[in-house]
């Protein structure tokens, strides 16, 4: 990868280094379906660098990355440009200074690709209404983390009030293998659901919406209970037939147990962060089954 630094500078000077640098590999800038918007601190940038870039290997994006540095010096934008030889895409991280801080999306906005779609990604903090941001305006898609919150299921709860179409979270995203083998769990017919509990470690933010998801889905009242983690460890069912139950006890294995039927071993693996964001690129419309998750969340913290 070819790196190369420009320190106090312009979003048309990037532009025309990119260019140069592209033509200089004999690698031109085409075959990027889109422009991902990393906001996040100078501590968090390596990892949320590593993790875009993987993702970026099956959705070859402009990855710019945005950290806001010390707003009290004089205006100042610096950027580093790296360039794949043999991996599609771009990563520019563009360290802003002074006023630039407050005015982020005057400095994106020149460089995002001409006729793709934008997504946004707060790795960690992330403002409290992600659509109203200067940088969220930008985008089709906006990706936050309730993991990263201070309060994260209390991030959760306050999800519904401030959503707009596009907006999902990682905590959701983390609960795609739970959705799939639930849902596995009623390719043979089984009794009612009658209610359900969801364990988890105490503030995982992930298990409030597997309930929130399973309540809306069956029909069925489902609680969360405080388990000793790590993350999601059960979810069992009850039905008029018997008890549908999976257990997580390490880390990539659970234990599927349904009515009438032998348990089994089945993979529940973990996921890296680079697994989730490229997941979540996959799809560029609106989420309507988180919305209705963290909706059915806040109707029911309304109702407590």
């Amino acid at each position: 990868m070819t790196s190369f630094m420009l320190s106090d500078t312009t979003a048309s000077k990037i532009s025309s280094q990119l260019t140069h640098l592209r033509h200089q590999m004999g690698s031109p800038a085409v075959g990027m379906v889109l422009t991902l918007v990393v906001v996040c601190d100078e501590s968090d940038q390596y990892d949320a660098v590593r993790a875009a870039t993987e993702a970026a290997r099956e959705h070859p994006s402009r990855i710019l990355v945005v950290i806001a540095r010390d707003p009290a010096e004089p205006n100042r934008l610096d950027a580093e440009l790296r360039v794949g030889e043999s991996t599609p895409g771009e990563v520019i991280l563009l360290r802003l200074y002074g006023e630039l801080t407050r005015h982020a999306d005057s400095v994106v906005s020149p460089l995002l690709l001409t006729d793709t779609p934008v997504v946004a990604w707060w790795p960690r903090e992330c403002p409290d209404v992600p659509a109203k941001d200067p940088i969220g305006a930008l985008a089709l898609r906006r990706i936050v983390d309730a993991r990263a919150a201070a309060g994260p299921v209390k991030a959760i709860a306050s999800r519904a009030g401030s959503y707009v179409p596009g907006d999902t979270d990682l905590a959701w995203t983390r609960l795609t293998p739970w959705r799939s083998l639930l849902a596995a769990a009623f390719d043979q017919p089984v009794g009612k659901v009658k209610k359900g509990v969801v364990e988890a470690a105490a503030g995982h933010p992930s298990a409030p919406l597997l309930a929130a998801w399973l309540g809306e889905r069956l029909g069925a009242p489902v609680k969360v209970v405080e388990s000793d983690g790590p993350g999601l460890t059960r979810v069992m069912l009850s039905t008029v037939d018997g008890d549908i139950t999976i257990i997580r006890s390490e880390a990539r294995l659970a234990r599927l147990s349904r009515p009438g039927q032998p348990d089994r071993q089945v993979a529940l693996a973990r996921r890296a962060t680079s697994e989730l964001l490229a997941e979540e690129l996959r799809r560029l419309d609106p989420d309507e089954v988180y919305e209705a998750a963290i909706r059915r969340i806040s109707k029911s913290s309304r109702s407590s």
